[in-house]
């Protein structure tokens, strides 16, 4: 549960503020997709960075500013992003922005142009869940989160779903792998109640359930057992592999 209370305490404060824009969810991620490859990092094209936001707030090489806090029409991005002109326009190198995207920055500098940490380096808060219609369909307080964003846009809990489908959402989830013929049987005939939670410790306790963890912490690292091309040799490296898997574990 401890991805879910950590998203529902960065959502729920902003969850029913119409218009207020969420820098890390909703700014942070365009400038990061569209912007960094060229104005950030190491590169900064024609003097303008938007890694941070004493860079993003300074003049490049055309010595306008690049934002300004509460007005968009004397920021350099705003009209870079929205200009008619395909020569001018930004990004260059990217698809053009979308019209929600445009929205949501011209209304970040308009609010002020807020700039939060990276989530990683945010302590998560206590937030109070937020008020839902359909109280009868919430379980614990998690719920309530999930529900107040399905209300906001007009739509419906699923049906819960048959033991079945739960104990292989679970199980690809935590290990990678379906259950068994013989772990389903076993599911479906016990009836006692914990069920579902025992199942949950077993996979936990599971050396598949480091693997599957592991993998993907692996490829964000680009770990790799050959260096890539087939004519190239092997790498002895593999302890690190199985360290991350114990790590895990």
């Amino acid at each position: 549960m401890t991805p879910l209370l950590l998203a529902a305490s960065f959502a729920a404060a902003d969850l029913g503020v119409v218009g207020k824009v969420d820098f890390n969810r909703e700014v942070r991620p365009i400038l990061n997709e569209s912007c960094m490859g060229c104005h950030g990092g190491v590169k900064h094209a024609g003097g303008i960075s938007v890694q941070f936001r004493e860079d993003i707030l300074g003049k490049g090489d055309s010595e306008e500013p690049c934002v300004t806090p509460g007005n968009p029409g004397q920021s350099e991005l705003i009209r870079r992003i929205t200009t008619a002109d395909e020569e001018d326009r930004m990004p260059k190198e990217k698809p053009a922005l979308t019209p929600k995207e445009v929205e949501i920055l011209t209304r970040w500098v308009k609010q002020g142009a807020h700039w939060d940490d990276h989530w990683s380096f945010v302590p998560p808060r206590l937030s109070s869940p937020p008020a839902v219609a359909t109280k009868s369909w919430m379980r614990n307080p998690i719920d309530a989160f999930v529900l107040a964003r399905l209300e906001v846009a007009g739509l419906a809990p699923s049906a819960e779903a048959d033991r079945a489908t739960l104990l292989r959402r679970v199980t690809l989830d935590l290990i990678g792998l379906p259950p068994t013929a013989e772990e389903t049987a076993a599911f479906l005939a016990d009836r006692a109640p914990g069920a579902y939670e025992r199942v949950v410790d077993r996979l936990l306790a599971s050396p598949r359930f480091g693997e599957r963890w592991a993998s993907l912490w692996l490829d964000i690292a680009r770990y790799g057992d050959s260096k890539a091309l087939g004519q190239d040799s092997t790498r002895p490296i593999w302890p690190y592999r199985d360290w991350v898997i114990r790590a895990f574990n």
